[in-house]
């Protein structure tokens, strides 16, 4: 399993004295009570936010014969929280997933764990819509996928534009998703859009 890049890079720069010049950066004093612990706290929260890093997504995947079922599978309102790799701001949503099965099918509770893997690293929407539709077509080789992901971005609502109610959608569509349009329209029925 390979290592954080924040692992490797902030622990041989010592990551607690860097998020310390960040504090002392914006004009606090990293030794008021309040901010004291911040340092070690910002690096313990770095492991969980980003060990997506230390997972390789395809280790992780139970994959079972199909058992002769050829119908669609979806899994959606699967919550997530990621950081734009732009301004290493948080941005959250939700993840809808679809497949056919063409001879294989995954444990269910894969799914959103690949999901929360490519979504614990610095990443931007398109890129994470992208990531997860293109790992389950390699390792279910399925008629067809398709990927929908809801999400707000930090960086567009606290900086910026500072548009609150605004949502980025993406999709990924691949195989039989991208081909049949009555595919298409069946995943986004049953997905609720």
């Amino acid at each position: 399993m390979r290592k954080s890049i924040f692992v490797v890079y902030f622990r041989a720069m010592d990551r607690k004295k860097i998020i310390e010049e960040l504090i002392k950066s914006i004009g606090e004093d990293p030794e008021r009570e309040g901010l004291r612990d911040t340092p070690a706290r910002v690096d313990k929260s770095f492991e969980k936010l980003f060990e997506g890093y230390t997972q390789d997504p395809k280790s992780l995947m139970t994959v079972f014969d199909d058992e002769n079922y050829d119908e669609m599978i979806v899994v959606k309102n699967i919550e997530f929280y990621s950081f734009c790799e732009h301004h290493m701001l948080p941005f959250f949503g939700r993840a809808y997933i679809g497949y056919i099965p063409n001879g294989k099918i995954i444990g269910l509770s894969k799914i959103p764990r690949l999901v929360e893997i490519f979504a614990r690293r610095l990443q931007n929407q398109e890129r994470l819509t992208t990531q997860i539709a293109t790992t389950l077509m390699e390792m279910l080789q399925p008629k067809g996928v398709a990927v929908v992901i809801e999400a707000k971005h930090f960086c567009m609502m606290a900086r910026g534009v500072e548009k609150q109610m605004s949502e980025v959608s993406t999709s990924a569509l691949k195989g039989l998703f991208k081909k049949d349009q009555s595919t298409r329209s069946e995943f986004l029925k049953l997905i609720g859009k």
